[in-house]
């Protein structure tokens, strides 16, 4: 492959189209590394297998990173930013695979510089990693940055914060070389942590708390209640485009709506209006209890942050979760809303969770809900209440939708 080639396919036998995938937790598991890297590999084939109008050939494990080999250049470039929105991968660099020679490294690093926007500074990182290559990393800086030096005379060597950073890796008789990388989600591959039954919203938060535990190896089942039959159906429609948003990430393709509309008026109509929050987040949780088992799912995850509404203070917490079967995961707890709109910006949640929309959240809402609720006070009224039946009647009519 030459300097100034402009060709995208494959030139020659010696020369692959990579994507190198690099890990970083999955890499400290121990003895059970092999099992995180296996799941990750897995993960990476089923969303390469979703890519339209690509084709590559294998995913491979090498030297504590996962390669992926590719037809041409411009599906590996295709393929990096898919690659890297799979949980547990902490970023993917887009390169060449070639003959493990300084001279083939070289030419790769020629053409991948031209493949790049203007640039006036550079700077070789090479890595050896194991001694079947006879030259070791510093030697290889000092040969191939000599001989960028000489190709691009009008360019300089810069130590620290260089423009383009070529990097050289001579692994199990290849060499890799690449100048482009991708930042990844990192954390652990989806379905290393079991599975969990998410209380999902259109809202901001829900969709950042069910992305944060996807990123940490849990496959979600989302459950969303909505309003209906006492209002519109709109937020049903907004947070299945919130589960399609959030699809790629590979964790969350099952959800449940329940229509708590109804059950909220006849909570509205039994209970202390200052407590009305209270028991419409005890059922929703009773409905989660229910659904974890069906699902097989170890726990419940809220997108709740401490103190930002009625509901989530520590009291209303601990009475709210005095009724969960299974541990309640709240990933957002300690973030404020700022932090929260943020990462719903990077996901891509906001622009939907922004919109209008009629749900169970504000429906029957008491002009002062109780902030330090007393399960003394609580659970009297609810063993009164016909929680059995309504449940009954929610899971009889309850479907759960497969994305």
């Amino acid at each position: 492959m030459t300097r100034n080639s402009s060709q995208a396919t494959r030139t020659s036998k010696a020369v692959y189209p990579v994507c190198l995938v690099h890990y970083h937790e999955v890499g400290l598991k121990g003895r059970n590394r092999s099992v995180f890297e296996r799941k990750l590999k897995e993960n990476i084939e089923k969303r390469l297998a979703r890519l339209e109008h690509g084709h590559y050939d294998r995913v491979m494990r090498i030297s504590g990173r996962l390669l992926v080999s590719f037809a041409t250049w411009e599906e590996a470039c295709r393929a990096a930013e898919p690659i890297a929105q799979v949980p547990g991968v902490v970023r993917v660099s887009i390169g060449l695979r070639t003959a493990q020679s300084l001279e083939a490294a070289t030419d790769a690093a020629l053409w991948l510089l031209n493949q790049t926007a203007p640039w006036v500074s550079f700077k070789v990182n090479a890595r050896r990693a194991n001694t079947d290559f006879p030259i070791d990393s510093m030697e290889i800086n000092r040969r191939i940055g000599g001989l960028l030096v000489e190709a691009f005379p009008d360019r300089q060597v810069k130590m620290r914060e260089p423009d383009r950073m070529v990097h050289v890796e001579m692994i199990e008789g290849s060499a890799f070389t690449y100048v482009q990388t991708v930042k990844g989600v990192g954390g652990l591959p989806v379905g290393s942590a079991g599975r969990v039954v998410s209380l999902l919203s259109a809202g901001l938060d829900s969709p950042v708390a069910t992305f944060r535990m996807m990123r940490r190896g849990a496959q979600v089942t989302g459950l969303h209640f909505s309003g209906a039959p006492e209002t519109t159906s709109t937020s049903e429609h907004l947070v299945r485009e919130i589960v399609e948003t959030l699809a790629p990430f590979g964790g969350l393709k099952r959800l449940a709506i329940v229509a708590f509309g109804s059950y909220q008026r006849e909570i509205a109509r039994a209970v202390p209006s200052e407590l009305r929050v209270i028991f419409y987040r005890r059922l929703m949780f009773a409905v989660a209890n229910r659904l974890a088992l069906r699902e097989g799912a170890k726990a419940l995850v809220t997108g709740e942050s401490l103190g930002q509404v009625a509901s989530q203070t520590l009291d209303n917490i601990l009475v709210v979760d005095a009724i969960a079967e299974l541990p309640v995961l709240r990933p957002l707890i300690g973030t404020d809303k700022i932090e929260i709109i943020a990462e719903a910006h990077r996901l891509g949640t906001f622009e939907i969770s922004s919109q209008s929309h009629d749900d169970c959240c504000t429906l029957f809402m008491p002009r002062n809900p109780e902030t330090h609720a007393k399960l003394k006070v609580v659970e009297p009224i609810w063993a009164a209440l016909p929680v059995g039946e309504w449940l009954s009647q929610i899971f009889d009519s309850l479907e759960i939708e497969t994305f």
